[in-house]
């Protein structure tokens, strides 16, 4: 039996890429400086790499799910010019409360909840709890503790502000990294010292 391998989960906005409150066109989607080649590096040690990304614009009607389509499209592209390659997208268009039906309903994939890394496990045999989840978000970091995965907070994006909220409320953050580029060199390291061990 093969072991599960390791995943890393990126968010989306304000991670890999400028945060923009709420991305609706390609053209509004600026990659993070240095994100392609810093994923390049996970590639390379044969990591799975995930987007999991809450994108509530769905249901608030600012685009469709079918628009996400050329917006992700211009993500991979945009990553690949660093030589990164993103494994699987996942995304959640619902909102509990707000928005139109059928996306304005409580679900099991709108982060804190973790299904979008459960279906990672599912499609691509990762194991959570060898693995990372990189976001800006409080949010992020709950659904990394929810899911037994070492979490990192990048100060892009929101993070400067959920560092102050996780750190109120007794949300455990494991690293806090300035950008993803950095979030890679401590997964890189975390898992060379890992080996060391074995």
């Amino acid at each position: 039996m093969t072991r599960a391998r390791v995943g890393v989960f990126l968010d989306r906005d304000g991670t890999l890429n400028e945060e923009s409150n709420y991305v609706r066109t390609p053209d509004e989607l600026h990659v993070i400086e240095g994100a392609g080649a810093a994923l390049a590096r996970l590639n390379n040690r044969g990591l799975i790499t995930c987007v999991i990304s809450n994108q509530s614009g769905v249901a608030r009607g600012f685009l469709t799910e079918e628009g996400l389509t050329p917006i992700h499209n211009k993500l991979e592209q945009e990553l690949a010019r660093g030589g990164g390659k993103i494994d699987r997208i996942y995304y959640c268009p619902h909102h509990p409360t707000d928005g139109l039906p059928p996306y304005n309903v409580p679900c099991d994939c709108r982060k804190p909840k973790i299904g979008m890394l459960e279906r990672a496990v599912a499609e691509v045999g990762v194991d959570l709890s060898r693995s990372f989840l990189v976001g800006d978000s409080v949010v992020d970091m709950q659904a990394g503790n929810a899911a037994n995965a070492k979490t990192i907070l990048v100060l892009t994006g929101y993070g400067a502000s959920a560092r102050e909220h996780c750190a109120s409320n007794g949300i455990h953050i494991d690293h806090i990294a300035p950008t993803v580029v950095e979030a890679v060199d401590f997964i890189l390291n975390n898992l060379d010292e890992e080996e060391k061990l074995k």
